[in-house]
């Protein structure tokens, strides 16, 4: 399978860009910078493009799916007015998906874009400095859904963890699993490769989590991992 993965230079990018090499599959991975220093496996093609500016139509083309890793980063700027890298990005690569007859979607939303996630109050308030970035994710999502022609899965992990792959995560249709919060960006990976290798979710926004140590899902471990550096 040909992937074109956007964002593989990012914290779950770069996890998903390895497994998937790993796996046997071919990997166009594209950056606003050129991305060429991630990987020198001979299946790896760096392309550099910007998704809010330039003509994805060429970037997609002659791929088999679309794995998106987008994100934004938590300095104060973007919190206070993030750009509009989920809601507008996702129009552009639903044009150019259509443009160059390509199907297959898989992004990344989160679990806190679902207004009724069952997450701790303590943990709804301590992410208000995110609340730009989840409704945008959320807006991001009725793009899709608007996509009757793309075969699209939003994935929506819980709070991310960088630890190392475990493949024993839960997924769920309604909600994060019981008595879950985090997710491994590792499984993440993993379970996006599983959706566009099996077509796995098409259409859907499942939820995946892991139930972690106690002292890693705690306000001093979130505020720790939360505020701008």
């Amino acid at each position: 399978m040909k992937i074109c993965l956007l964002g593989p230079g990012g914290d779950t990018g770069k996890h998903i860009l390895h497994q998937a090499l790993e796996r046997g599959h071919s990997v166009r991975g594209v950056e606003r910078e050129d991305p060429g220093d991630l990987s020198d496996h001979p299946d790896f093609e760096p392309r550099e493009a910007d998704i809010l500016a330039d003509d994805l139509t060429e970037i997609v083309a002659g791929c088999d799916v679309v794995i998106s890793a987008l994100g934004l980063g938590r300095d104060l700027q973007t919190l206070a007015d993030p750009p509009p890298l989920y809601t507008e990005g996702a129009v552009r690569i639903v044009e150019a998906m259509r443009a160059a007859k390509l199907k297959r979607l898989v992004v990344i939303s989160a679990a806190f874009a679902a207004r009724d996630a069952n997450v701790p109050l303590w943990f709804r308030a301590a992410t208000l400095p995110l609340t730009g970035i989840f409704r945008q994710m959320a807006a991001m999502e009725r793009v899709l859904r608007a996509a009757d022609d793309i075969e699209w899965t939003a994935v929506r992990p819980g709070w991310l963890l960088n630890r190392d792959h475990t493949g024993d995560f839960e997924v769920s249709e309604t909600g994060l699993p019981d008595t879950t919060l985090r997710t491994r960006r590792t499984d993440l990976a993993h379970f996006m490769l599983d959706c566009a290798e099996k077509d796995l979710w098409v259409k859907q926004t499942p939820f995946i989590a892991r139930r972690e140590a106690l002292h890693l899902e705690t306000p001093p471990a979130l505020m720790e991992e939360i505020l701008p550096i």
